[in-house]
């Protein structure tokens, strides 16, 4: 097991460092009424926000509800998630709603999210806690009004020295004094990383740094992940696979994709590949290098004991690339005016209408007024399924 799993706080009290934070966590939920103000966590990552939420919580007896910066950035997407909890809280039992990385939900990508959870925020009927790396984005004014900040502080040297030798001494481990004292000025007060660093290098691995790689044997390396005797010898395998981030995720993506795995098992795999690429994609955007650590944490939770995948590398014939680059653009645009016609969103038309109208055209049970250049892009998609 992972020493940042195996010592993860049971309760708020073994939680080290931010006792004035913890203090004013307390007293803000002990006192909550509907139409208290959320709360808003502030403090870079690995320090304990979302354990302290968690905590907290299991001691007051709710039941966490968690979200994150993908589930509410659409307008849609939080009313359906929230609105069942927020209007049914007799069925639903005690109810809390957790959302984290909350400063990731602004851009582009942000349709509606914000305000519909800015609109939540202000008439809460449940405890809500959100959590942020950073508050200092002028895009975090709505959400700031709306709530109750609380900072948390990266987590001093001395105290996570004296962390760092007792959970060495309840292994019965040890580290040399300069290492264990580079190690707590690298983490600059990220327990999640000093944890995960001290068990590689007790291990007799030295983890990856943030950007330095060195190329090795991919298939090897993937094949001896597979075949691991444990989580903890596939995680030494990952830090020992020193290539770029991005090429370490196709690598797994290609193996799982073209492995006989049940529904299920290519499910979870698929997942786990997801929010991995999710965090290195968050990386390059904000070039937040220190949060390449994490990669691995995620990667290795596709082990599994006795798995049948195998290094694989998966190549798209020409003729699929080629329909997907050339009738890619041209499809979208047909969602997008066939849904603008029927009221509906891209997605919704996507995923519902257009393979039942497809199989209607098909059949010659509908008949539509397209364009040419509409007109064509149907014939290709009727291509595609016969």
């Amino acid at each position: 097991m992972m020493w940042s799993e195996k010592y993860r706080p049971k309760n708020l009290l073994e939680m080290i460092g931010n006792e004035e934070a913890k203090e004013s966590f307390v007293k803000w939920i002990a006192k909550w009424v509907k139409g208290t103000k959320p709360l808003l966590l502030v403090g870079p990552p690995g320090i304990g926000k979302t354990t302290m939420a968690m905590l907290c919580a299991r001691q007051f007896g709710y039941d966490l509800i968690s979200l994150n910066a993908s589930d509410v950035r659409n307008k849609q997407r939080i009313q359906d998630i929230l609105n069942p909890v927020l209007g049914n809280l007799s069925v639903l039992g005690k109810a809390m709603i957790f959302v984290d990385e909350v400063d990731g939900i602004h851009g582009r990508s942000d349709f509606g999210g914000v305000g519909a959870l800015v609109d939540i925020l202000k008439e809460p009927t449940v405890p809500i806690i959100l959590a942020a790396n950073s508050d200092n984005s002028d895009k975090m004014k709505d959400i700031k009004k709306a709530t109750t900040t609380i900072r948390m502080r990266p987590i001093p040297p001395r105290l996570l020295r004296f962390y760092l030798e007792e959970i060495l001494r309840r292994e019965g481990a040890s580290l040399k004094i300069g290492t264990m004292i580079k190690l707590v000025l690298d983490s600059r007060g990220d327990i999640r990383s000093i944890l995960n660093s001290s068990q590689a290098l007790v291990s007799g691995f030295e983890p990856q740094t943030d950007k330095s790689f060195e190329t090795t044997d991919i298939e090897s390396a993937i094949n001896a992940f597979f075949k691991a005797k444990s989580p903890e010898e596939a995680l030494l395998i990952l830090y020992s696979l020193r290539i770029d981030p991005q090429e370490k995720i196709n690598a797994f993506y290609s193996s799982v994709i073209t492995s006989s795995l049940s529904k299920e098992e290519m499910k979870m795999m698929l997942d786990v590949i997801s929010e991995a690429d999710m965090l290195y994609g968050k990386i390059m955007r904000e070039q937040q290098w220190r949060l390449l650590r994490y990669l691995d944490s995620i990667l290795v939770r596709l082990y599994k004991i006795g798995t049948t995948v195998r290094y694989s590398q998966y190549n798209l014939s020409w003729p699929l690339i080629t329909r997907l680059r050339w009738d890619g653009k041209a499809i979208k645009e047909l969602e997008a005016n066939l849904a603008k016609r029927m009221h509906v969103s891209r997605s919704t038309f996507a995923t519902f209408y257009l393979p039942y109208m497809l199989a209607c055209i098909k059949n010659k049970t509908l008949v539509m007024d397209l364009n040419e250049n509409e007109n064509a892009i149907i014939q290709k998609e009727m291509a595609i399924t016969k």
